[in-house]
């Protein structure tokens, strides 16, 4: 194995939140960086130097973020890789589940099925 695969295995995944206030608090309390409330231009910028250096990453966004218009964003759900991106509703709403599967799955059932809450 060459050095710049044992680097790879030695080096942490970051854990990143960007989002609204009311979440960033928990994930700093789980060890989260948190970014709370960032504007397009932050969530870009923060995105282009995890694919800079080559960082793994996990990002959680909220859902009012994950649906702006982020170059860098609509890049690593695109493409994967060593970044995964995952969005979390706000307190106490649904989620919007905003995946290519979510939409065929809309365009086959309803929407009334794919937003449907779950039973207890």
């Amino acid at each position: 194995m060459d050095a710049q695969h044992t680097y790879d295995y030695d080096r942490p995944t970051r854990m990143l939140f960007l989002g609204e206030d009311r979440l960033a608090d928990g994930f700093r309390l789980i060890g989260f960086e948190t970014h709370p409330n960032p504007d397009p231009e932050l969530v870009d910028r923060t995105i282009r130097e995890l694919l800079r250096g080559r960082e793994k990453a996990f990002v959680v966004v909220d859902d009012a973020v994950m649906a702006q218009d982020i170059p860098s964003l609509k890049r690593v759900r695109r493409e994967g890789g060593r970044i995964v991106v995952i969005a979390v509703p706000p307190l106490g709403e649904q989620p919007q589940l905003g995946s290519e599967v979510a939409r065929r799955l809309a365009a086959l059932f309803g929407n009334a099925v794919v937003n449907a809450k779950a039973e207890p």
